[in-house]
């Protein structure tokens, strides 16, 4: 049972990862780790392909040695998140706009804050 939740939850964990690299607030690399996670303990095989993967795989194994991200996917995390700031701002009533700005300012601050690789 808790194998097949693990699985499952990689799969969907895989699929939202695909939608976020083409929304600018759903982000990819998180949910590939995610992904890695639950697939470690579900199916050791998918857990080697998402880690063997040439653009998500160096990603996973530097959060997983130290927690870390490189300064290049942190830009584009920021710049994703102002993009979606801005977005909120221009097609939002006041005071929804402040959500996603919030959100923007919290997840930016955190993913600064993370060593870099």
């Amino acid at each position: 049972m808790r194998r097949t939740f693990y699985l499952l939850s990689g799969f969907l964990s895989l699929g939202l990862g695909a939608i976020g690299a083409f929304l600018p607030l759903l982000p990819t690399v998180p949910f590939m780790i995610l992904a890695a996670f639950c697939f470690a303990r579900s199916s050791p095989s998918l857990e080697a392909r998402l880690l063997d993967h040439r653009h998500f795989g160096p990603h996973i194994r530097r959060w997983r040695e130290s927690g870390a991200i490189s300064r290049r996917g942190k830009k584009a995390a920021l710049a994703a998140f102002l993009f979606s700031a801005i977005l909120a701002l221009l097609f939002s009533p006041f005071p929804w706009f402040l959500i996603p700005f919030a959100a923007a300012l919290i997840g930016g601050a955190w993913i600064w804050t993370r060593p870099e690789s």
